[in-house]
């Protein structure tokens, strides 16, 4: 069952007693601003937690990658522990574990804590955009559950334009800690905002985790996370060490880091909408576009990185297609989980988020192989490349089913 199901096959649906969809909707996007924050802003202050905790700005880049795992294991385990809880007190629950992960990120004293408190602050983050799509889908008028899905996912895009660059320009002020507080305390205010807000939405009473599950036996569903734990992590192989390469590379003072983020933030939310309009189009064909795109841009960075303005323009132009292809990844994924609705509504997530830890993990080899900043690029462009052969794998074996079923249909 799909979250665009029939109104007659669909689960019970939310308590009559409601607010706003307005209302709904911006309580969960509130949870998505902090989880974007938290997400991004490692990446603008990796210098003073490298130096914060002791140890070199590569090996400080895997706490962006323990968050990567944490959403790539916690994705799966809440969809299948998870499928029949009430959707709000899943909600909660998630929200409170993403909170108290930043609040021991903000006080882990070595390498070792800061490493589990960002794995922890990672377990809910793809599950809690899954079960958000999942509640708007249950309040909103059959017609507009598409739009009202698309809204929800607003909040990492606003959290790029403000919410990462000021809690960098905080971090970089009065300490990298701090950034962690701040996203704590919006975390806590999701809390208040879901308990106050969102509809006691019941879970799923045909889910089970076999069900759930049984998806993962679809090799469509597995390419296509493929393509995109492959194909974005082009992106944060650049994206990762942007902070160092703004400073070493391009030459700019630390102050201008967070204008940097300002331009990806600012791409996203236009990266969004290009998406929408390529998946309304074709999702195959969008998909095509953006990894094509994607690789691209990050080879021109190789060259702009040492231009402010150009550089400026190309970190925009990046997450213009890394933000169109999440989109039409989205609806691949919703359309190739089939019954499977938490899976599929959870995954696209946990696909981007292995995509972080792969990108990140592999840029930081080439800068410690003293290849330099700019390297990291010319990685990005070795993964979107392998996120166009994925794709391209996907495309054969939809062919040759679409071949086998209208064969079958003949002989019938």
């Amino acid at each position: 069952m799909s979250i665009t199901q029939d109104a007659a096959t669909a689960p019970p649906g939310p308590s009559t007693r409601t607010a706003p969809l307005a209302l709904i909707t911006t309580a969960l996007i509130v949870g998505g601003f902090a989880i974007g924050t938290t997400e991004f802003v490692t990446m603008g202050l990796l210098p003073q937690i490298a130096e914060g905790i002791g140890v070199s700005i590569p090996s400080a880049g895997h706490t962006i990658s323990a968050y990567a795992v944490g959403v790539v294991v916690g994705t799966p385990l809440v969809a299948v522990l998870g499928a029949r809880l009430p959707r709000r007190g899943l909600a909660l629950a998630l929200m409170l574990v993403f909170a108290l992960g930043n609040l021991a990120s903000a006080l882990a004293g070595s390498y070792g804590a800061l490493v589990l408190a960002r794995f922890l602050a990672g377990l809910p983050h793809g599950a809690f955009f899954g079960v958000s799509a999942l509640i708007v889908a249950a309040c909103a008028p059959a017609h507009q559950r598409g739009r009202a899905v698309s809204r929800v996912m607003l909040g990492i895009p606003i959290a790029n334009m403000v919410g990462v660059p000021v809690a960098t320009w905080l971090g970089q002020e009065i300490g990298w800690r701090s950034a962690y507080c701040l996203v704590a305390a919006i975390a806590v205010l999701t809390l208040a905002l879901v308990a106050r807000w969102v509809p006691a939405t019941p879970g799923n009473p045909l889910a089970s985790g076999r069900r759930e599950l049984a998806a993962l036996r679809n090799p469509q569903l597995w390419l296509t996370l493929g393509i995109g734990a492959v194909g974005f992590g082009g992106m944060f192989a650049m994206y990762s060490y942007i902070a160092p390469t703004v400073t070493e590379v391009t030459g700019l003072p630390e102050s201008a880091v967070p204008w940097f983020l300002l331009a990806f933030g600012i791409g996203g939310a236009v990266g969004s909408l290009v998406g929408g309009w390529l998946a309304d189009w074709s999702v195959l064909r969008g998909l095509v576009m953006s990894l094509v795109g994607m690789g691209a841009v990050l080879a021109l960075f190789t060259v702009t990185s040492s231009l402010a303005w150009p550089a400026v323009l190309t970190v925009f132009l990046a997450s213009v297609m890394a933000s169109s292809l999440v989109v039409v990844l989205q609806l691949r994924l919703m359309h190739v989980a089939g019954d499977a609705e938490t899976i599929g509504a959870a995954s696209n997530h946990a696909a981007l988020n292995l995509a972080n830890a792969l990108g990140a993990w592999l840029g930081g080899l080439v800068i410690a192989a003293g290849w330099g900043y700019q390297a990291a690029s010319w990685v990005g462009v070795v993964l979107s490349l392998g996120g166009l052969v994925l794709l391209g794998l996907s495309l054969l074996l939809h062919r040759r089913t679409a071949v086998a079923g209208v064969s079958a249909r003949m002989a019938a």
